[in-house]
């Protein structure tokens, strides 16, 4: 009989983006208010197509054995059937390089009918 090892999905908030991660491991820490991520899972070396914000969450987690993240910085944590793609997702002044077309602002008086 095989076990089945569960797969978690982790997503919170570090220094301005959203990061999306899969790990095998999610407790608790010992640390008060902290959430401990061990088992890091990242996919294979030999895909065709290569997501740049994985290989740099791969080059800042490479030697990680476990880290611990600030409760207050966990969105949800969800338990998954199987691993998906670890990423970066940029937010507010991060979120993307479209700039709004500008609208004219009408000059302050009296209102015009």
């Amino acid at each position: 009989m095989s076990t089945k090892k569960n797969i978690y999905r982790v997503i919170f908030h570090n220094q301005g983006n959203i990061y999306e991660l899969y790990a095998r491991e999610v407790t608790q820490a010992s640390m008060y208010a902290f959430i401990e991520v061990a088992d890091i899972i990242f996919g294979e070396r030999s895909k065709l197509v290569v997501d740049p914000s994985e290989e740099q969450l791969k080059a800042q987690f490479a030697g990680v054995k476990r880290t611990y993240i600030p409760l207050h910085s966990v969105v949800r944590i969800d338990e998954v059937d199987k691993e998906g793609q670890n990423k970066i997702l940029a937010t507010g002044e991060n979120a993307g390089k479209v700039t709004p077309f500008p609208i004219p602002v009408p000059p302050p008086g009296p209102a015009r009918d």
